[in-house]
């Protein structure tokens, strides 16, 4: 059996970051698994701009920021694996835990680590998630199957579109589609808000002209062989179809962007606790699971609205991954569990023990709706340990809190933290 320090699953943003941050505070054995054929993940079919704007301080496509990473893991002469697909994972004897991989060039084998990060990304929502009545006809695709398509394999999908969710890939596909000849004709959201980042709203609909219809859903799609046309209508608080609202919109292609969920079957196999409303393994201020020396990262963890925050999480995960690996890192220590509530949907981390962290923790989180002038509050019992009033929060972007460690280790051992919305 194949013995390694430390071992990565997944070789896009996340993985190459970590790997970097791990290989940067002192790890020497580090293997990356990839199941796809290169390292660079879902950026090398990201070919728009606006990555790498806090990272590199300038602006970049998707692979230019992923080649970035890999000529970075290429020098530190960190080892990583292709065409690796993972098929197992379970804690194994001594804090170890075992990884399963195959692949055409080196087969099956079974590989004991000492520690491994989890960093499969994740993945979209398809049709059979979402329960639209109708055929089963051809034309139908996820946005982000739609965007390998045109951005990799130079194929076209459709020439008549309608999407289906405002997520950031359908916001960004409907920009490429247009530009590429075809007519978006709408774009509907379920919800009475966007999914999707505000810039990407303005500069993929907003300059196309292109409509954006909250609170609307496809309740019927027509077509045998080919798709000929959707049903939109518009729903109610309750996001149920009001009745004589439908219109039919002619199409030949219905493009889903609803939304993303962690690829997270390796995590459920591992027994790691996960959390409902991310979908994503619960994690410590280490971005440790409750599987010690199992630790998690970006989209996995949680979807992120930006790469560059990815990659920033993902090298604290190496970091602390080696500071595992050399005994650094306490295992059980006396921590502070976070509570969200109150229009807060959830928190990354879901605990702190202040004997772990440096001088600040970063948490991470989603707000259920937007707000407008409202005020993100930390209380610890009665004391107020922040309160930030922001301008615009909207459920498509990520907001944060950054805590101290010399106001942590004050606080009564082992007392809730509270994060909510008050408007």
């Amino acid at each position: 059996m194949n013995k390694r320090k430390l071992v990565i699953i997944g070789g896009g943003p996340a993985g190459l970051a970590a790997a970097m941050g791990a290989r940067e505070a002192g790890v020497s054995d580090i293997l990356i698994l990839e199941r796809d054929d290169r390292l660079g993940g879902i950026l090398n079919q990201c070919i728009h701009n606006g990555f790498g704007l806090h990272t590199f301080k300038e602006e970049l496509t998707g692979p230019e920021y992923a080649s970035r990473f890999i000529d970075r893991v290429k020098e530190a002469g960190i080892e990583y694996r292709t065409g690796a697909m993972v098929t197992g994972l379970k804690p194994g004897d001594n804090g170890t835990v075992t990884v399963t991989v195959m692949g055409r060039r080196f087969g099956l084998e079974d590989i004991t680590a000492g520690a491994v990060i989890l960093a499969m990304g994740c993945r979209e929502r398809s049709r059979g998630a979402l329960n639209i009545p109708g055929y089963r006809p051809a034309g139908i695709y996820t946005a982000g199957t739609a965007q390998r398509f045109v951005n990799i394999e130079g194929r076209m999908p459709g020439k008549d579109v309608i999407i289906l969710g405002s997520g950031d890939i359908g916001l960004i596909m409907a920009r490429r589609m247009t530009l590429e000849g075809a007519k978006v004709h709408l774009v509907a959201e379920l919800n009475p808000y966007s999914g999707g980042l505000k810039r990407n709203i303005a500069q993929c609909l907003n300059d196309f002209d292109i409509p954006l219809m909250l609170s609307h859903t496809v309740v019927d799609i027509k077509g045998r062989k080919r798709i000929e046309s959707v049903t939109i209508a518009e729903v109610d608080e309750k996001s149920k179809p009001i009745p004589g609202s439908e219109k039919e919109y002619p199409c030949d292609t219905l493009l889903l962007s609803c939304g993303l969920i962690p690829e997270n079957e390796l995590t459920g196999m591992l027994g790691a606790s996960i959390n409902p409303v991310t979908g994503g393994p619960v994690v410590s201020e280490s971005l440790m699971t409750d599987i010690q020396g199992v630790f998690a990262c970006g989209n996995v963890l949680h979807v992120h609205d930006l790469v560059d925050y990815v990659s920033e999480e993902a090298a604290q995960a190496g970091k602390n991954a080696a500071a595992y690996l050399n005994g650094a890192l306490r295992a059980e220590g006396k921590k502070h569990t976070l509570i969200a509530k109150n229009g807060v949907r959830y928190t990354v981390p879901a605990s702190i023990d202040p004997g772990n962290m440096e001088d600040k923790q970063i948490v991470r989180f989603r707000v259920g709706k937007n707000y407008r002038g409202a005020t993100v509050k930390v209380t610890c019992g009665d004391e107020v340990l922040s309160s930030v009033k922001r301008p615009v929060m909207a459920p498509g972007e990520m907001e944060q809190v950054i805590l101290k460690k010399e106001v942590l280790t004050k606080l009564p051992e082992g007392a809730d933290i509270t994060f909510e919305i008050v408007e």
